[in-house]
């Protein structure tokens, strides 16, 4: 896509915010609105230290190119600008993966009840979890409008998670939600740059795409065939950084790319053994190996 017509698109875009949903509403009704709208949005769903204590381990590894300002509350960048599989993102995210804790967050009973709404008792959460670290001035590295659907060879009972770790709000690079976009089906793509390397179609009609600031905490489900993306980081310091992965009714096909630690396939040193190797407990090592549906 050329940069006049990415411009033409984003002028021609509005906003609104995401609806929000609470977790002790009604499974019909928010089972309807998942499968209406393509998302369900909780805000304060986890317990906000749980995503400070995993947030602290995180930064832990990214100094000393992140920092944390107390004042404002987010991390902020120490030294220079990076993005997803640059030099610096691949000498650090091995050690982010190696976080036992970023594992462990989509098992807490939280989260499970949550992804049990879509996928019934017992959902089969994808053993590849995800960190987001959207760092400012680097513009167009961003995540474009893409499926999961597309990208992880899944069928339409897969479905996203993604928890904010600390506030965010517009110029630090916010996750967009195009609603109802789930219903068209998985759409053709091209290359385009940014995490992932390719956008999905947008059609005409879709204009009007689904926005919030976030607190820490708070979570967002989302359908594999619901458009999403992350606007830019156009902050001058202050860095964003989320977490997410994807689950499934349990016994759906699950496609073997997402067995693995996420970048594992480029990485050389990033592999189960390496992540797991110091971890204080072994419960959730390799517990997807006996998964009965994987192709």
């Amino acid at each position: 896509m050329s940069a006049v017509l990415a411009a033409q698109q984003e002028a021609a875009r509005s906003y609104g915010p995401f609806t929000r949903s609470e977790p002790d509403a009604p499974s019909d009704l928010l089972r309807e609105r998942f499968h209406r709208e393509g998302y369900l949005f909780f805000p304060g769903a986890l317990d906000a230290a749980r995503c400070a204590s995993l947030l602290a381990d995180i930064m832990e590894v990214l100094a000393p190119h992140l920092s944390w300002d107390a004042t404002a509350g987010v991390p902020v960048l120490a030294g220079e600008p990076f993005f997803e599989t640059d030099p610096i993102w691949d000498a650090v995210y091995p050690r982010i993966q190696a976080l036992e804790g970023l594992h462990s967050l989509f098992h807490e009973p939280r989260l499970q009840r949550l992804m049990e709404i879509i996928a019934g008792a017992g959902p089969f959460v994808y053993p590849m979890k995800m960190a987001r670290i959207a760092a400012p001035r680097k513009l167009g590295f961003e995540t474009p409008p893409h499926q999961d659907a597309f990208s992880h060879h899944a069928g339409p009972t897969m479905a996203g998670i993604w928890v904010a770790l600390h506030a965010a709000d517009a110029p630090m690079g916010r996750l967009t939600i195009l609603p109802g976009s789930h219903r068209r089906g998985v759409r053709p793509v091209h290359d385009a740059q940014g995490v992932g390397g390719v956008q999905c179609e947008i059609y005409a009609d879709e204009t009007h795409w689904h926005v919030s600031d976030v607190e820490a905490g708070d979570v967002v489900l989302f359908h594999s065939q619901t458009v999403h993306r992350a606007q830019a980081n156009v902050d001058e310091r202050r860095c964003r950084i989320s977490v997410d992965t994807r689950f499934c009714d349990y016994g759906a096909p699950v496609f073997s790319t997402n067995l693995e630690p996420h970048h594992g396939w480029r990485i050389p040193s990033l592999n189960w053994e390496s992540v797991y190797q110091n971890w204080e407990s072994d419960a959730l090592q390799y517990y997807w190996r006996d998964y009965p549906a994987l192709f």
